[in-house]
């Protein structure tokens, strides 16, 4: 029997592999601007932060303000980008149809975003009344506050819920929160998580044996 009541999974990186074209995305029209940076250090920059700090990353590089269209332009480019390339996390329905405790969602991504990409890769009917987005109470990761809602609604206290996170960030937010936190570490290309999740995993085919 799990010690856990309810699982609450980060949305880019771990539900949806998501995160290599929204960097691309943003990459380009930075570089576009003029700022050079490679997709590589973009990964670990950009990984699990506010979208209002990569563009304050971008500003930073750029050495001026960034256009007042940039975030409508992103948003438009990178939902394109996701209807052709999009795809769920390997493993990942399988979880979720094997899954025997209730589970929710909780991402930085405005909820258009999360449907939108949740639909494409076929796993929206999952979670379509259990979608948590920082947009709708305004406070980003490392702030718990995502988390702490998410558990509230569902129906339980931190104590109770396993958080299942890919970022650094993400893994942060949870345990301030007084959350077990769960690292996915597929994309982790900084080996970040083993040394502050509660646990690691590597591949979906474990997350049902470790909880």
């Amino acid at each position: 029997m799990s010690k856990y009541k309810c699982v609450i999974f980060d949305c880019d990186g771990v539900l949806i592999d998501s995160e290599m074209i929204a960097t691309k995305t943003m990459v380009d029209m930075a570089n576009d601007l003029g700022v050079s940076i490679e997709i590589k250090d973009a990964l670990s920059q950009f990984k699990g932060k506010s979208f209002s700090t990569c563009m304050e990353i971008v500003s930073t590089l750029l050495g001026k303000p960034l256009p007042e269209t940039f975030e409508a332009d992103y948003r438009a480019k990178s939902f394109e980008a996701f209807k052709e390339n999009i795809k769920p996390i390997a493993g990942i329905k399988t979880v979720l149809q094997h899954l025997e405790l209730p589970f929710c969602t909780a991402s930085s991504g405005p909820e258009d975003k999360i449907r939108l990409n949740l639909g494409l890769s076929g796993l929206l009917p999952f979670f379509e009344n259990n979608i948590f987005s920082c947009y709708t109470i305004k406070k980003w990761k490392p702030d718990p506050a995502i988390f702490l809602w998410a558990a509230e609604t569902m129906g339980f206290k931190p104590s109770e819920c396993v958080v299942v996170e890919d970022s650094l960030t993400g893994v942060r937010a949870a345990k301030s929160g007084g959350f077990d936190v769960f690292g996915f570490t597929a994309h982790d290309y900084d080996n970040e998580l083993e040394k502050e999740a509660t646990k690691t995993f590597g591949s979906m085919s474990e997350f049902l044996e470790m909880i």
